[in-house]
């Protein structure tokens, strides 16, 4: 069982490096965004796995802090958008 939960986080890592040549080359912000929510997502399941997979039960608490550093980074890259979108406004940043 351990072996399958190493190959599988193994993965699991090769689907997140593919998804970090998106977030470095993606052609458009929401692409960007859906890699960056990919590196977290599945930086978390690879932590999660190898946690189970090595009886190393900090793995969690790492996952955990992945998991949160993912929503804020979602957050921070969503107001960005939102404020970039505004500054042709009348009355926005530059007024």
């Amino acid at each position: 069982m351990t072996a399958f939960l190493n190959i599988a986080a193994f993965v699991v890592l090769l689907g997140v490096a593919i998804g970090l040549v998106r977030v470095l080359r993606g052609p458009s912000r929401a692409d960007r965004l859906m890699a960056v929510q990919l590196l977290g997502s599945g930086s978390v399941g690879a932590c999660l796995l190898l946690a189970f997979a090595g009886g190393r039960f900090a793995f969690i608490d790492i996952a955990l802090t992945l998991a949160l550093l993912a929503a804020f980074a979602a957050i921070a890259f969503s107001l960005s958008a939102l404020d970039s979108g505004r500054e042709g406004e009348i009355g926005g940043p530059e007024s």
